[in-house]
């Protein structure tokens, strides 16, 4: 029997973000990946061009076709653009109970919005609470938070405010501390520091959507939430070490990596 994951997310045509990011490392980790548009961007390694967000009626439609025939045994959320697709997704997850691990993706690496600013209050108020996991990156969870994040112990502080907005948990990614790479793992019973090691690379490009896909993959094969962030902890660490070297910019991780 196959494990099936889905993902709601951005498209990016250069192939290292969004969706097809997602999909490669769900067929990697060996599950069945689908996935549901929210926007599409004109990017590649070098930079983001323009982006376009759907309707939220275009992207429930696709939803409800997928979830009419396969059902998933997890779902991931990428870039959703603004507050009309995530009150959208939000009353469908209130209702549906699949594991739901969301990537709150705002900036892209090259600093294109990818969420409208007035979307924030939005996504902690309606979607957030819905989630299994919640996946920032520094910055995403300064803006999550209000807080000035430094150094593990603010990460911590973090994670914890970010627990009172409902998810099951959280997870912060360190990428963007100066050093070390660790990031911290918070549910109502545990905080966790998960070490990492700094690469020395340039092409980090798409390792939050690959990071959370990872997530996604393991919950959907059966696994509790904390593994499920080790082994993607493992997963991305070895893809960025050993990234292609594609693109004249910061080109993609390598989803061909095994753990």
């Amino acid at each position: 029997m196959f494990s099936t994951a889905l993902t709601i997310a951005g498209s990016d045509p250069s192939g290292g973000a969004g969706l097809q990011a997602d999909l490669k490392t769900f067929h990697q980790r060996k599950v069945y990946g689908m996935a549901v548009l929210t926007l599409w961007t004109v990017q590649n390694t070098k930079g983001v061009k323009s982006v376009r967000v759907l309707r939220p009626s275009d992207v429930l439609a696709q939803l409800d076709a997928v979830l009419e025939d396969i059902r998933p045994g997890a779902v991931k959320t990428g870039a959703l653009g603004n507050a009309s697709v995530i009150r959208a997704l939000a009353e469908r997850f209130r209702v549906l109970k699949y594991p739901l691990v969301l990537d709150p993706v705002m900036i892209s690496k090259h600093g294109a919005r990818l969420l409208e600013r007035n979307a924030v209050q939005t996504l902690k108020k309606e979607l957030i609470p819905c989630a299994t996991l919640v996946t920032p990156n520094l910055p995403e969870a300064e803006l999550l938070t209000g807080l000035n994040i430094r150094d593990i112990g603010g990460m911590k502080t973090a994670a914890r405010q970010i627990l009172r907005l409902g998810p099951r948990a959280v997870l912060i990614k360190g990428g963007h501390l100066q050093g070390a790479a660790p990031d911290v793992f918070c549910d109502a019973r545990r905080l966790t520091v998960l070490a990492g090691r700094r690469v020395s690379t340039k092409h980090t490009h798409g390792t939050g959507c690959t990071y959370s896909a990872c997530v996604a993959a393991e919950l959907a094969k059966g696994s509790e939430v904390l593994s499920a962030v080790r082994i993607a902890k493992r997963f991305i660490s070895k893809a960025i070490r050993t990234s292609p070297g594609l693109g004249k910019g910061s080109g993609p991780v390598n989803h061909f990596a095994e753990v």
